[in-house]
């Protein structure tokens, strides 16, 4: 059965705009075909300091592999790629990529590990723009019903 996942992913370190585009074509093979992408956005860092900008982007890809295996897929591509640490209780730091599970079809995830909708997409322009963009029923998703899911 076919489903569809957004994710959001973000690089602040390196050549930035080709680590994304390799994310992507790596996101494509292993989590299934990218069907929309969005622009890409240069924006500030979120949450902590640096000096370093990010860009960030938003695609969907249509997938067979239930969230779980899309998350065990997603960190794999982020530990190839560089990324050596996760960001833990609100402290966040550098990073080559990050790939974050927004949406998948109309499902509400809520786990210690994982937590769909994303729980903070809705407070970042970094992932709300571009994914407004390849998103066209962003509209039927409340931000409330995310907050207040058990």
């Amino acid at each position: 059965m076919q489903h569809l996942v957004y994710l959001g992913l973000g690089s602040n370190l390196g050549n930035r705009k080709t680590l994304i585009r390799q994310a992507i074509g790596l996101l494509g093979e292993r989590v299934g075909g990218v069907v929309r992408q969005s622009s890409l956005l240069e924006t500030e860092p979120w949450g902590f300091t640096s000096s370093h900008k990010f860009v960030n982007a938003c695609v969907a890809c249509q997938t067979e592999h239930t969230p779980r295996e899309v998350l065990a897929i997603t960190q794999e591509i982020e530990r190839e790629m560089g990324r050596r640490e996760k960001s833990h209780d609100g402290i966040y730091h550098d990073r080559t990529i990050d790939i974050d599970i927004l949406l998948y079809d109309h499902l509400h995830l809520q786990a210690k590990d994982l937590s769909i909708p994303h729980p903070k997409m809705f407070e970042r322009d970094f992932v709300m723009k571009p994914l407004r963009e390849i998103c066209p029923d962003l509209s039927t998703i409340e931000p409330t019903s995310v907050k207040n899911h058990p």
